[in-house]
C-alpha cells in the first residue's frame, strides 16, 4: 500500500503532475488562438461554452502552432530547466544551450509538443475531475444531489444505490493520480532522447572542455614557473646569507642584500599567486591576468643570485605582451634550473632581439655530479618547450662541452619591433 502511494502521490509523481499542470498553462494561449480559429464554426461564435468538440478542435489547432514556436532558439533551455527540476531525471542527460541543427530542433518541437498537449487534457481533468469525484461522493449524504441529473445519470437517485458514489469517487480520483503517473513517467522517459545532447551539442561540450582545460593547463604553468623559482631564490639566497654569517668576519652588507632580495621575491610570488588561485577558484580565463613580462627582468635576476650574468640586445620594450610574457617564464624556469643545479657556478643568460626572432640562450657548467632526480622528472623544461610551440618557436635543452645550455627561439611576427638597435648592457648583483 505504501509503494503504491509512493507511485501516485509521491514526490517525484507529484513533481511530474505539476510539470504537466505547467504545459498545460502554457498551452492556453495556443488553444485560444485555437478557438478564435474555429469561432466561424460554432452557432453561437462561443466556442468556451459550446460542444466538447469544437474545444477539442481548437485544441488541434493549437498544437502545430505550438511545435513552430518551438522552433526558437529559447524552446529547449526552458524546456530542460523545466524537466530537469520536475521530472527526476539525471540532469547530465540533457542538452545545454540552444539547439542546434534541424534534428535537435524537431526533437525540441516534438517535445514541446507533447508536453503542452498532453499537460493540457491533463490539467483539464485536474481541475474538473475533483470537484466530480466529490459530489458524487456526497450523493449518499444529499437528497438534493440525488435528484439531480447528477444521479440520474448515475443511477444513484435511491438513497441505498446512493452509497455506491463513495467507492465510485474514491476511484475516480484514484484513476486520475493514475494517469497522471503514468503520462509524467512517459514524458520523463522520453525527455533525454528529445532533450538530449545532439552530435553537435557533444562537440561543441568537448570543445568547450579542452578549452577550460587548456585555460587550466596555462594557469598550471604560471603557478608552476612562478612558486618555483620563487623557492629556488629564496633558498639560494638564505644559504648565501647563513653561510656568511658562519664566518668570523660577517658581511652585514650581502646579508642585508639577500634578505631585501628574499622579501622582493616572495612579494611578487604572493601577488603572482594571489592572481593565479583567484582564476583557479572562479573558472573563468577573464584574459587580464598580469602576467609579468620581460621588464622585470631585473628583478627576475637579482633574485636568483650574484652568479648569474644577463646580456640584452634589442629594443625588448617593443616585443608584442604575448611574446614578453612568455619569454619572461622561459627565462624564469631557465633560472631556476640553472641556480638549482649550476652550485654556485656562473649563469649566463642572453636575449637577443634579431629582425622577426627573439633568442633566449642560457648556459652553465655541469655539476661534477649529476643532480638528483625528481620523482616525477620536472615540468620545467616540458614547460619551456610548450611556451615555445605556442608561439610558434622552438626550444631545446641539454649537456653541450661540458656545459648545460638551453635554447629558444621565439617569432615576433609581423607585429613585432622593426629592427634591432639598442644598448647592450649586463645586470646582476649579489643577495
Amino acid at each position: 500500500m505504501t509503494r503504491l502511494w509512493g507511485v501516485l502521490l509521491g514526490q517525484r509523481a507529484r513533481r511530474r503532475w505539476l510539470h504537466l499542470i505547467l504545459g498545460g498553462a502554457l498551452f492556453m494561449p495556443y488553444w485560444l488562438v485555437g478557438t478564435v480559429a474555429v469561432g466561424p464554426f460554432s452557432r453561437d461564435g462561443n466556442v468556451l461554452g459550446g460542444s466538447l468538440g469544437l474545444q477539442l478542435a481548437a485544441y488541434a489547432v493549437g498544437l502545430p502552432i505550438a511545435a513552430l514556436t518551438a522552433l526558437f532558439p529559447l524552446a529547449r533551455p526552458m524546456s530542460v530547466a523545466a524537466a530537469r527540476a520536475l521530472c527526476g531525471v539525471t540532469p547530465g542527460r540533457f542538452a545545454d544551450g540552444p539547439a542546434r541543427g534541424r534534428g535537435a530542433r524537431a526533437r525540441t518541437a516534438g517535445w514541446f509538443t507533447l508536453h503542452l498537449g498532453t499537460g493540457a487534457l491533463l490539467a483539464g481533468a485536474t481541475l474538473a475531475l475533483p470537484p466530480f469525484a466529490l459530489a458524487v461522493s456526497a450523493l449518499p449524504f444529499s437528497p438534493e444531489l440525488r435528484a439531480s441529473e447528477l444521479g440520474r445519470f448515475w443511477h444513484l437517485d435511491r438513497p441505498w444505490l446512493a452509497w455506491a458514489g463513495l467507492p465510485l469517487g474514491l476511484l475516480l480520483l484514484l484513476a486520475l493520480a493514475g494517469v497522471a503517473a503514468a503520462t509524467g513517467a512517459l514524458l520523463a522517459r522520453a525527455a533525454p532522447r528529445l532533450l538530449g545532447p545532439s552530435p553537435a551539442d557533444r562537440l561543441a561540450a568537448a570543445e568547450r572542455r579542452a578549452a577550460e582545460l587548456a585555460v587550466r593547463n596555462r594557469l598550471a604553468r604560471e603557478l608552476h614557473d612562478s612558486v618555483g623559482h620563487a623557492l629556488s631564490a629564496v633558498t639560494l639566497q638564505a644559504g648565501a646569507a647563513r653561510r656568511v654569517l658562519e664566518t668570523d668576519t660577517a658581511d652585514l652588507a650581502f646579508v642585508r642584500e639577500a634578505l631585501t632580495a628574499i622579501e622582493e621575491t616572495t612579494r611578487r610570488t604572493v601577488g603572482e599567486l594571489d592572481a593565479v588561485l583567484g582564476l583557479l577558484r572562479s573558472g573563468e580565463d577573464d584574459g587580464d591576468f598580469a602576467a609579468p613580462g620581460l621588464d622585470a627582468l631585473d628583478a627576475l635576476v637579482k633574485g636568483a643570485g650574484p652568479g648569474v650574468t644577463l646580456t640584452v640586445s634589442g629594443r625588448l620594450a617593443e616585443l608584442p605582451e604575448a611574446v614578453s610574457r612568455e619569454a619572461y617564464r622561459i627565462v624564469q624556469e631557465g633560472l631556476t634550473n640553472a641556480v638549482r643545479h649550476a652550485r654556485g657556478e656562473k649563469v649566463t643568460a642572453r636575449i637577443a632581439l634579431s629582425g622577426d626572432e627573439l633568442e633566449i640562450t642560457m648556459e652553465n657548467p655541469l655539476p661534477g655530479t649529476p643532480p638528483v632526480a625528481r620523482p616525477d622528472g620536472g615540468r620545467g623544461l616540458r614547460g619551456i618547450t610548450e611556451r615555445a610551440r605556442l608561439l610558434g618557436g622552438t626550444a631545446q635543452a641539454g649537456p653541450t662541452d661540458g656545459n648545460w645550455l638551453l635554447a629558444a627561439r621565439l617569432p615576433v611576427g609581423a607585429a613585432g619591433p622593426a629592427g634591432t638597435a639598442g644598448a647592450t648592457g649586463t645586470a646582476g648583483g649579489r643577495g
